[in-house]
């Protein structure tokens, strides 16, 4: 994964990134042909070695070694050796660590590669650089950047072997900052990491989720951390992103300068990066020409802002060009809007050039896509992968319909918009970007921001439905949906790149899930195109067999359509959960039952109200109709572990509520 650039596709990262330079390889290479037989390092035997403790049956791998030694020589130069030993268990462990792939640019240089096998029969292979494959290394929508990828197959790399690498990388970075990451889905035996400076060098560590571990002294300014028999990271549904619960170690090194020291502040950061976006938000005669258009007839200050957002964010499409700074630094807005293409911190920057246009200031706002990642107390502009824009509200712009400004202590009201994000309309900002910290990027340097969840009736589904049970068991009737904000997004993120006589089958296939053979008999969608109007889904159906006889009683289940209930209570957890956004939802159905029935025994009214949310639902009986209502609200992103006991409890009644069956006796012959 490229880590150098602002900018990243929507689609959340890999779950495989923390492998780093190990990580799995997509395509498959033939095996090198092994070089010569030759004894394995002393580092690699001594792993192979070690004492292990038990581990559980299904573990693919266990990493015995991972090493790590940062060599700062000059600030334009630093050495980085990383080794690796993994002792194979299973053929997934094979596929996972039989390679060596080490990622490289025009600013990352391989020095030299080297990996061995230790096979569980017969004798030690090496397998040397000249047997490695280069290829080109594409991120969705990356046109074309420098980052490339050096792959070395390990051959006889099989269950109950044991494998190693070493490889040494130079590099010369934008930043003198590391991070030093050791927990992965599989155990890790001993996990290592080493700083080794310049005799008058400092650094500043900090810890993310993990206590403090203080390093040994190797030598004169050379310190070395470690940490041993890291559990794995067992996947679970609904857990935060990868870097909110992997610890981590955040290094920065600096040599030194008059004063003290000359470490990052998010102040400074800022202002490096304002150097990156500073002359290129020239606006040239046709951008002139083109922001006058699009805002001619307006006189609301907002519709030209809503106007000119909507362009940069479907007029000009995703396509990236990265080298070199070229992840940091936009291109000229000149060229983005000629070419009509631009990546995230290009969108970003043309904006802010059209809306200056206008006489509305707007600022560059760096970001990361999974939340949790930016720490606040480590200055880094590394922390980010995204760049989205922050508008300067002028005094006669009301904001009760725009949901994503917040108040910053300097600039006032700061409107918070992503151009590149193609579904969410100005005044929100993508599920994934709430509650997460984020760079303002201004002249006068940085100012780091914590963005808003946004508010659960800012994400609004609402579903009626109109049923009808026929004496059979039939149940045909009409459902209308109206969705706005993220529950809007994430819906039209699914059908608008459908061809829309696959959409009926979209919705046929919701259906499906809680009606046995239903058919779907009319479908249509408002507003599919238009992000800043509510969602409009209509839909007719007809599902036989929905309700069940018992003698004389009659069985309808009053929730037809609709899931709030959560698998997160099937079993015990280890991590918080992550609901994604705060939302409002409400259902309210009518069954008409066949005449000459009564109630017998209807579901009792369902409660349930926590700090994260809240549940309730009813059902009656009226004039011979089966009435059923209900609201769902969650209330906060993510649910800490110390209260997934009461959200278990909350997801609980809430399934029961749903499964519930109303019991009608029938009144009459």
């Amino acid at each position: 994964m490229n880590n150098k650039s602002y900018c990243k596709a929507l689609l959340p990262p890999p779950a495989t990134s923390v492998f780093r330079a190990c990580a799995i390889a997509v395509a498959l290479f033939a095996a090198a042909p092994a070089s010569l037989r030759a004894d394995t390092p002393d580092w690699m035997r001594a792993a192979a070695q070690e004492k292990l403790p038990e581990y559980p049956m299904e573990t693919t791998a266990v990493i015995l070694l991972d090493e790590t030694i940062v060599t700062a020589k000059r600030p334009e130069e630093i050495e980085i050796l990383s080794r690796r030993v993994v002792r194979i268990l299973r053929p997934q462990g094979k596929a996972d660590f039989g390679r060596v792939q080490v990622y490289l640019s025009d600013d990352r240089k391989l020095s030299s590669l080297k990996a061995w096998c230790i096979p569980a029969q017969g004798d030690a292979y090496e397998v040397k650089e000249k047997d490695a494959v280069e290829v080109g290394f594409a991120e969705a929508g990356v046109l074309y950047g420098d980052l490339r990828r050096k792959v070395l197959e390990i051959p006889a790399a099989d269950p109950g072997s044991v494998v190693g690498y070493e490889y040494v990388v130079k590099r010369r970075p934008f930043f003198l900052q590391s991070q030093w990451e050791f927990q992965e889905n599989v155990p890790v035996h001993l996990s290592r990491f080493s700083l080794r400076l310049p005799g008058s060098w400092e650094y500043d560590a900090r810890w993310a989720n993990h206590a403090n571990v203080e390093p040994r002294s190797d030598g004169p300014n050379s310190f070395t951390w470690e940490v041993r028999d890291v559990p794995a990271i067992e996947p679970e549904a609904d857990m935060p992103p990868y870097r909110a619960i992997a610890p981590r170690l955040a290094v920065e090194y600096f040599p030194p300068v008059a004063g003290g020291k000359s470490g990052s502040t998010w102040q400074s950061v800022g202002a490096w990066s304002a150097q990156m976006f500073a002359g290129r938000n020239t606006a040239t005669p046709e951008i002139q020409a083109k922001v006058n258009d699009l805002v001619a007839g307006k006189t609301d200050t907002l519709d030209k802002i809503r106007a000119l957002a909507e362009f940069a964010q479907n007029q000009i499409r995703y396509v990236a060009i990265e080298i070199g700074i070229g992840g940091f630094q936009p291109h000229m807005a000149a060229d983005v809007f000629t070419n009509r293409y631009g990546d995230c911190k290009d969108k970003a920057n043309l904006l802010r050039t059209m809306l200056g246009v206008i006489g509305v200031e707007a600022y560059p706002v760096l970001v990361n896509t999974e939340r949790g990642s930016v720490l606040q107390d480590f200055p880094a502009a590394m922390s980010f992968d995204h760049a989205i824009i922050a508008v300067r509200l002028p005094q006669d712009v009301p904001d009760s319909d725009l949901f994503s400004v917040i108040n910053n202590a300097k600039l006032g009201r700061l409107l918070i918009f992503d151009p590149t994000h193609p579904y969410v309309p100005l005044g929100y900002i993508p599920y994934y970007e709430q509650d997460s910290y984020a760079l303002l990027v201004t002249p006068d340097g940085g100012d780091l921001l914590h963005l808003p969840s946004l508010i659960p009736a800012s994400n609004r589904l609402s579903r009626t439905g109109k049923f009808v049970l026929h004496p059979d068991g039939t149940l045909s009737g009409e459902v209308d949906e109206l969705r706005r904000g993220t529950e809007a997004a994430e819906k039209r993120r699914e059908l608008q790149h459908l061809p829309p006589a696959d959409r009926g089958k979209a919705l046929e296939r919701f259906l499906g899930a809680f009606l046995n053979n239903c058919t779907l008999t009319k479908g249509n969608i408002k507003n599919l195109d238009d992000n800043n109007g509510l969602l409009l889904i209509h839909y007719e159906f007809v599902a036989p067999s929905y309700s069940k006889t018992a003698g004389n009683l009659l069985l309808v289940r009053p929730v037809v359509l609709g899931r709030k209930a959560s698998h997160v209570a099937e079993k015990e957890r280890k991590y918080a959960v992550d609901l994604d956004n705060e939302t409002l939802q409400t259902d309210s159905f009518e069954i008409e039952l066949p005449p000459g029935y009564a109630a017998d025994d209807l579901p009792q009214p369902a409660s349930s109200e926590f700090d994260f949310g809240r549940y309730s639902s009813e059902t009656k009986l009226e004039n011979n109709v089966l009435l059923y209502k209900r609201t769902y609200e969650t209330r906060k992103i993510t649910v800490p572990l110390a209260q997934v006991p009461d959200l278990k409890t909350f997801f609980r009644k809430i399934a029961a509520d749903e499964r519930a069956t109303a019991v009608l006796k029938r009144a009459t012959p």
